[in-house]
């Protein structure tokens, strides 16, 4: 199974920091937050990553390399100015990707779920893992119907947020053409719609790094 990791984002509320600096390269603990999703995906038996990017795209394949000071392979896929969100930024790696389900995530999280997990994962269309609500969206998106995802509003349980992590199917962005800009939400209503979007809740550590406070506070704590 590869990885991909969603590093094409501006991180406009990340300001001033990411004008001169992408935000998976922004540091916490000592090494950039993307090499903390690196390790952890060697240590659980990844081997090829794919890593996008569009805003300051240079210096992030420049730090990271091909990947062997991680031991791991990694390839990238430049976007254009202004990236093509989350579902286009897939759709566009596809070709990098290959036809087996692969795991999806955002280079501006810290989390620590098992990786190694994504694994037993690979029959499913997609699948999400849920975290509780931070205090920034406190409502939440989704609740869980056994190993189902549904919408919060169907209030069936505890309601919680998408980690920005999850196993796909190349087969769930089949109808995003490339080059087109397009989020993630639109394809996971369809799914939920169709009773076909699995997840599992994470109860432990993970963290939006989309502040500078947040930097600040993920930083206090690593050390």
């Amino acid at each position: 199974m590869k990885a991909m990791i969603l590093a094409a984002g501006r991180g406009e509320r990340m300001r001033p920091l990411t004008d001169t600096t992408p935000k998976p390269l922004l540091p916490v603990g000592g090494k950039p937050l993307i090499v903390w999703h690196l390790e952890r995906l060697a240590a659980s038996g990844f081997h090829e990553v794919i890593v996008n990017h569009a805003h300051l795209g240079r210096a992030i394949e420049a730090a990271l390399g091909d990947g062997s000071a991680f031991g791991l392979s990694i390839r990238y896929s430049p976007e254009p100015p202004g990236a093509l969100e989350t579902a286009g930024g897939i759709a566009h790696a596809l070709p990098l990707l290959g036809r087996d389900p692969f795991l999806a995530v955002n280079g501006d999280v810290w989390c620590d779920w098992d990786f190694g997990r994504a694994h037993a994962l690979s029959d499913r269309l997609a699948h999400l893992v849920l975290v509780d609500n931070p205090p920034q969206h406190a409502d939440g998106d989704f609740c869980l119907d056994g190993k189902t995802v549904r919408y919060a509003a169907d209030g069936i349980g505890p309601t919680y947020t998408y980690a920005g992590m999850g196993v796909f199917s190349p087969r769930f962005f089949s109808g995003v053409l490339d080059g087109m800009a397009m989020k993630l939400r639109p394809l996971l209503d369809a799914a939920i719609a169709r009773r076909m979007l699995t997840g599992e809740h994470h109860a432990g550590r993970w963290v939006d790094v989309g502040t500078p406070e947040r930097l600040t506070e993920l930083n206090r704590e690593s050390r």
